[in-house]
C-alpha cells in the first residue's frame, strides 16, 4: 500500500508543478493605481477628514424637545502642491444637500475647489471656488471648531467662484488680497422669485469685489484681518460689508474679536424679511446688520482647554416708506461655554462638552407691527472633534 502511494506521488508531482507554473505565467503582475514615479507627489498632499459628531440635546424656551446622535460636520479636504508653483485645495461637505447651483454650476456641498499659482515669492493668483476673504476669525476657523455661527456668517454665502490676487510685503507681516467673485450662487430668479420687490430687477453683473488686509504685530502676538466688500445683487441694489477681525495670543490665552457691519439694499440674510413677511410679501429693502463676536480660549493644562464664545447681532430696517430712520427689529444674543479634552499627544482628537444658548429679543416696533415674540433656544452637546489627517 505504501509503495502504491509513493508511486502516485511521483507521477502527480511533475503534473502539479507544471500546473502551478502555468498559473503563475498566465497571471500578469498588475501595476499599482498610483505609479511609483508619481508617489513622490504625495509627500506634498494632505488628505483630511474634518469631523464633529455628538450626542445633542435640544431645548426651546427652556423646555427639552429632543435628544439624538448627530454627525454635525463631515468635510473631506484634499490639498497640497502638484507643482513647484501650483497649489490646489478641495473640500466637500457631506452634511449639506448636494444640489447644483444655478450660477456657477457647482454643488452647494463643495466649499472650495481652486488652484493657486505662485507668480513670485510675494504674489499669488488663485482661481476657482474659494472662501470669501471678508475678514473676521469666526469664518476663517475650521468649521468643526464652531458649534454655532453668529447671524451674518450663518446666513451669508461664504464660498463663491471667482479669482483672487494676493501680495505680501517683504517681511510677510502685512498681506493684501483682492478678490472678484460671484455675488451669489443662484440666479436672481431662483433666489428671490416672486419675493423680488417691485422695481428691483436682475443685474447683468452679479459680482462682488473684496479687499482684505492681514497684519501681524508684536512678534505675532496681535494679528488682524480687515476687509471691505461690495456686492451687486440687482440693478440699483447692492451690499456694503465691513469686517474687522482681531486676534491676541499670549502663552495659554487666545482672544478673538470680530466686528461686522452689513448694509443691504436687498435683504440677503432674510432675517428681517422673515419678520415682516406676515404683512409684506416681498424681500425687505434697506436693511443692515451690526454684530460682535468674541471667543476666548484658555489652556488650563496641556490636554485641557476652556472656551467661551459671546455673540450679538442687531438687525435694522428702514421700512417701506422713504423714512431715514432705522427701526431696530431684533437683537440676538448667544453664549457658548465649552470644555475640550485632548487625550492623545500624537493625534488631534478632542472630546468636548458645550452648550449653545441663543435668544432673540424683538423690538417693540417689531412686536407691535408684526406680532413676533421673544424666544430662546439651547443645545447641549457631548462629542468628538477630529480633523483626521489620513495622508
Amino acid at each position: 500500500m505504501k509503495q502504491s502511494f509513493k508511486y502516485w506521488i511521483l507521477v502527480l508531482l511533475p503534473v502539479i508543478s507544471f500546473g502551478q507554473k502555468q498559473i503563475q505565467e498566465t497571471n500578469p503582475i498588475y501595476q499599482p493605481l498610483i505609479p511609483a514615479s508619481k508617489v513622490s507627489l504625495l509627500k506634498d498632499v494632505d488628505v483630511i477628514f474634518n469631523t464633529r459628531m455628538a450626542f445633542d440635546n435640544y431645548f426651546l424656551d427652556g423646555s427639552h424637545t429632543n435628544s439624538l446622535f448627530s454627525m454635525n460636520q463631515l468635510r473631506l479636504e484634499v490639498k497640497g502642491k502638484i507643482h513647484e508653483k501650483i497649489f490646489f485645495r478641495f473640500r466637500n461637505r457631506y452634511t449639506k444637500t448636494a444640489e447644483t447651483n444655478t450660477i456657477d454650476n457647482v454643488n452647494r456641498s463643495v466649499d472650495m475647489a481652486y488652484l493657486t499659482f505662485d507668480l513670485d515669492s510675494q504674489t499669488k493668483l488663485s482661481a476657482g471656488k474659494m472662501i470669501g476673504d471678508w475678514g473676521g476669525y469666526e469664518l476663517l476657523m475650521n468649521p468643526i471648531e464652531i458649534l454655532s455661527y453668529n447671524t451674518i456668517n450663518n446666513y451669508n454665502e461664504n464660498f463663491l467662484v471667482g479669482a483672487s490676487l494676493s501680495y505680501a510685503l517683504d517681511d510677510h507681516k502685512n498681506k493684501f488680497n483682492f478678490q472678484l467673485l460671484n455675488s451669489r450662487t443662484k440666479t436672481f430668479q431662483d433666489q428671490y422669485g416672486t419675493t423680488a420687490p417691485p422695481g428691483i430687477t436682475a443685474t447683468e453683473t452679479p459680482l462682488a469685489a473684496v479687499g482684505n488686509w492681514k497684519g501681524s504685530f508684536f512678534e505675532g502676538k496681535l494679528e488682524t484681518t480687515y476687509s471691505y466688500s461690495h456686492f451687486i445683487d440687482a440693478d440699483n441694489a447692492g451690499r456694503n460689508f465691513i469686517s474687522l477681525g482681531n486676534k491676541y495670543k499670549n502663552n495659554k490665552l487666545v482672544l478673538y474679536y470680530d466686528f461686522q457691519y452689513s448694509k443691504e439694499d436687498l435683504d440677503q440674510k432674510c432675517v428681517v424679511t422673515n419678520i415682516i413677511k406676515s404683512k409684506y410679501p416681498y424681500a425687505a429693502e434697506k436693511v443692515s446688520y451690526v454684530e460682535n463676536w468674541i471667543r476666548a480660549e484658555y489652556m488650563v493644562r496641556p490636554k485641557l482647554n476652556l472656551l467661551l464664545t459671546l455673540m450679538n447681532d442687531n438687525a435694522y430696517w428702514k421700512g417701506t416708506s422713504n423714512s431715514s430712520e432705522n427701526n431696530l427689529m431684533v437683537t440676538t444674543y448667544g453664549i457658548i461655554p465649552t470644555v475640550e479634552y485632548s487625550p492623545f499627544s500624537d493625534i488631534n482628537i478632542k472630546f468636548y462638552a458645550g452648550y449653545v444658548a441663543k435668544r432673540n429679543n424683538y423690538s417693540a416696533y417689531a412686536q407691535d407691527n408684526f406680532g413676533v415674540k421673544n424666544g430662546s433656544t439651547g443645545q447641549l452637546s457631548f462629542g468628538i472633534i477630529a480633523p483626521l489627517l489620513i495622508l
